[in-house]
């Protein structure tokens, strides 16, 4: 009787687990997506005009107005600006690369981009007026703030990709502070930095969801080739 050659085990191919902070990340990105949608029918609706907790906010950094506040708000402002945080984000991309993680990298570049080509064109089109007294820039381009969408997009990116308890904290200080200081130096309305804040928050959770949902395809991919070859 002819025996039969023992049966070989089947293979399994272990796709990579997807992270767990993915579905939460998700919900973040939709929910900020709606409420900047909801806060920019409330400035339309209100043809534009500076909402009453605007006028309460701005009257507020006018009293608390000083020489040295000015100072310190600048900062934020020129290192939160265009040429800094091109230079910035350079570094973060550089220094991803460097430690060979292409994909984080990617992550930064491409939500950096892609906060920017939403925000700049969409507050041209809406083109809401600054306040009147703006220490800053004059153009109508004040709904949302570039500067705080940027600062949110950069810092909830990094810390979704480096995941340390203090990246979150000194990046929450640094949207804070920018916050602050597009307000102290009259360049927005409050809305305004709210509705960057949003933008920025919609931007990083979202991009960092298909970034990662990618790389997790292109894992399986590879470890499913590897398994047909064995």
């Amino acid at each position: 009787m002819t025996e039969l050659p023992p049966l070989e085990p089947p293979r399994v191919t272990l796709a990579p687990k997807p992270d767990p902070r993915r579905p939460i990340a998700l919900v973040v990105g939709v929910a900020a997506t709606v409420a900047f949608v909801i806060l920019r029918f409330v400035v339309a609706f209100g043809d534009h005009e500076p909402l009453t907790v605007d006028v309460w906010w701005h009257a507020l950094m006018v009293t608390t107005y000083s020489n040295a506040g000015i100072v310190i708000a600048w900062i934020p402002a020129i290192v939160g600006g265009t040429v800094g945080m091109i230079c910035v984000g350079a570094v973060a991309v550089a220094a991803f690369l460097w430690r060979k993680r292409r994909w984080d990298a990617a992550n930064v570049a491409i939500a950096l981009v892609v906060v920017v080509a939403i925000g700049a064109p969409m507050a041209a089109v809406i083109a809401r007026m600054r306040p009147a007294d703006s220490l800053a820039e004059s153009v109508a381009t004040s709904f949302p703030s570039g500067h705080t969408a940027v600062a949110t997009t950069f810092a909830i990116t990094l810390a979704l990709l480096l995941r340390r308890w203090y990246i979150w904290a000194l990046g929450t200080l640094w949207v804070v502070v920018m916050m602050w200081s597009r307000t102290y130096l009259y360049a927005h309305w409050l809305s305004d930095v709210v509705a960057g804040f949003l933008e920025g928050v919609a931007v990083a959770t979202l991009v960092w969801c298909a970034v990662e949902a990618v790389r997790d395809r292109r894992a399986s991919r590879k470890l499913y080739r590897r398994s047909e070859t064995q």
